[in-house]
């Protein structure tokens, strides 16, 4: 598939992962048309002051309404789905909010993608949908489901989908380099345990794997990028060597690692150089015989007690090469 003569859509697009997105696909695929659809005029506004091109549009529109969606995809050939609500406490206190756009959003988006004719569909997933033990994770498991199932409904001629998994995107909103580099002026950083590790991925990388996986996806699988981990304790020191620390305990819904692919997955997963495929082998597909194939290299099954976390890992981010990132 040429990018440059594909029309792009992409829910939930002024949102960090949708600014990154929109910029590498103007500078470096250059899209016939390229579409943020999103529901905030005012971050739709900010958003145009800085990106702007003749072939970018601006759609206002929400995933909950699907005769929206459906105007909206309207001549489309891709769509990468970010739009979700994906704070931890909010989902807790909103769980009917929460599900209406991560699930129902998620059903809207299928139904209008498979109407439209769409060739592709790339929905970004997240760890917490791994195991999940709170709402936001379980409904982000139940969305990728609906998009793994989805190849059904659409049949081995039609629209593909496929789930990219990550997990915390350093640097963007929310996140924890931020918020420590904002305490470290108390002279007190916050550690809610001096176990956790968390996965270490850049925008840059997330864009990048999103854009690599809408080229080589078949349908029906969730893409694991290989990732370095890293201590949060490290993370502390190099952001604020000086700092004290100040264990708060970890908050609910919280775990101490992110999990990319459980045990129970195992069984379904290939491993190759630089990225995880998850499959499912009941999605109807094009080529069969080709199915462990992807970018012409053929992917290696892993062992079946693999689990692939960030407590696991063979890559780590020391202090030092931390440091380098993060200023």
């Amino acid at each position: 598939m040429n990018l440059s003569e594909s029309s792009i859509l992409v829910t939930g697009g002024t949102g960090s992962f949708g600014k990154k997105f929109v910029k590498l696909m103007l500078d470096k695929y250059k899209p016939k048309r390229l579409v943020v659809f999103s529901r905030d005029e005012l971050k739709q506004f900010e958003m145009q002051q800085d990106i702007s091109a003749p072939n970018l549009r601006y759609f206002i529109g929400d995933v909950r309404d699907e005769a929206r969606l459906r105007r909206a995809l309207e001549g489309i050939d891709i769509v990468v789905h970010a739009a979700a609500l994906k704070q931890v406490p909010a989902a807790e206190y909103n769980p009917i909010e929460c599900i209406k756009t991560n699930v129902i959003g998620a059903e809207n988006v299928i139904n209008a993608a498979i109407d439209a004719k769409v060739k592709k569909v790339v929905a970004l997933s997240t760890d917490k949908a791994v195991n999940p033990i709170n709402l936001y994770g379980a409904t982000k498991l139940c969305a990728d489901k609906l998009f793994v199932a989805a190849n059904n409904l659409s049949g081995a001629n039609g629209t593909r989908f496929a789930n990219v998994r990550y997990g915390n995107v350093i640097g963007s909103r929310g996140s924890v380099i931020p918020f420590f580099k904002k305490m470290r002026e108390t002279g007190v950083l916050p550690i809610t345990d001096p176990r956790m590790t968390r996965f270490w991925i850049t925008l840059e990388h997330g864009t990048e794997f999103v854009t690599r996986c809408m080229l080589m996806m078949k349908g029906g699988e969730t893409f694991v990028s290989k990732l370095p981990s890293m201590r949060i304790t490290d993370l502390a020191e190099a952001v604020a060597p000086e700092c004290s620390r100040k264990i708060v305990g970890i908050r609910p819904g919280e775990k101490l690692h992110e999990v990319m692919v459980p045990f129970e997955e195992s069984r379904d997963t290939l491993e190759f150089e630089e990225f995880f495929v998850i499959q499912n082998k009941q999605v109807p597909q094009k080529d069969p015989q080709n199915l462990n194939i992807y970018e012409g290299v053929e992917g290696n099954p892993v062992a079946e007690d693999f689990r692939y976390s960030s407590d696991n890992n063979d890559d780590w981010m020391s202090v030092d090469r931390l440091r380098e990132v993060v200023d």
